[in-house]
């Protein structure tokens, strides 16, 4: 199963920032050594998705402030990172990320990125951490390029995806489905395809049954030639954020549902990582890590591992 990790791009942060970086190396390192214990993983560099892959989602203008350093304070405070050089290239990697995920999904059946889910991202603005909306991008780049037609984005992080619902409000050919707590961020929630909101200290049972509900909307009302699933660590009771009371048993429930559908509908699947803001990080990696050892186990029984290169070159084929 190909992995895609970004977290090698530095993206320098204040002393004191909430925002949880480490994970994404973290991981990325368990996630290794799983793999030299026989775990069925290869490890490949992200592109870095390009200005006229981004501007098939988002608008030329909010593009040109992320690249120029040209952003005003306020929508600096809206996505919540500090502007530099270094925070355009992390989110150009790790949206190439998702691209590269969905394109080997169409070839491997499930592939997935270290990274991502930034589902706050809109057609004009960054939010909530999210600069560039990833798995728009990898659904918009792989229509153009005549891969698929239809898509899913199965959203199963905490917090409603209030871009992708925005992005996609007027087109058909993508199904949005978001499973999120009903008064958690953002403020104001754009109408996804299907919304199922969960109230406050919601714990195992509902929540399985919202996702449930939410797959096999994605799969047979979305009718997809590839489905995108952002894999949240945050519906888990230990999330600072998360405001939901869901064990990391249900998470990894909720994983094998959303594997088990996707096998029996013959789909591709790219996954993508989605937030995780535990006080105690490894937590968090370890919901994460669950998630990709899953996969990766449901991969190696559909298709037998094959030896390649842990970091290809830059440029190279994926």
């Amino acid at each position: 199963m190909k992995l895609f990790p970004s977290d090698r791009y530095e993206l320098p942060l204040p002393a004191g920032h909430s925002f949880p970086l480490v994970k994404y190396r973290w991981l990325r390192e368990r996630l290794e050594a799983a793999a030299a214990d026989g775990a069925c993983f290869s490890f490949h560099t992200p592109q870095a998705a390009s200005f006229e892959s981004l501007a098939r989602v988002h608008a030329q203008d909010y593009l040109e402030r992320v690249f120029s350093g040209t952003l005003t304070a306020a929508e600096i405070r809206r996505i919540g990172f500090p502007w530099s050089e270094q925070l355009v290239e992390r989110s150009r990697r790790s949206t190439g990320a998702a691209v590269d995920a969905a394109t080997a999904a169409l070839d491997d059946g499930i592939a997935a990125s270290l990274a991502g889910g930034t589902h706050h991202a809109g057609i004009a603005f960054g939010e909530g951490y999210c600069v560039f909306n990833d798995t728009a991008v990898a659904v918009r780049e792989l229509q153009a390029a005549g891969r698929i037609t239809r898509a899913a984005i199965l959203d199963l992080d905490v917090h409603q995806g209030n871009g992708t619902a925005e992005i996609f409000a007027a087109d058909d050919s993508v199904f949005t489905v978001s499973v999120h707590g009903r008064r958690n961020f953002p403020l104001r929630k754009v109408a996804s395809s299907l919304d199922l909101p969960l109230d406050d200290a919601a714990a195992d049972e509902p929540y399985l049954e919202a996702a449930d509900q939410a797959t096999h909307a994605a799969i047979h009302d979305g009718r997809p030639d590839l489905l995108l699933y952002i894999a949240g660590s945050d519906p888990y009771e230990g999330d600072r954020l998360g405001r939901l009371a869901v064990s990391a048993a249900g998470l990894l429930e909720r994983d094998r549902l959303v594997l088990d559908a996707v096998e029996r509908a013959g789909l591709p699947l790219a996954i993508v990582l989605g937030g995780g803001y535990c006080l105690d990080v490894e937590q968090t990696v370890r919901i994460h890590a669950a998630t990709m050892l899953e996969a990766a186990a449901r991969h190696q029984k559909s298709s037998p591992a094959t030896e390649g290169e842990k970091y290809p070159r830059e440029g190279s084929n994926l």
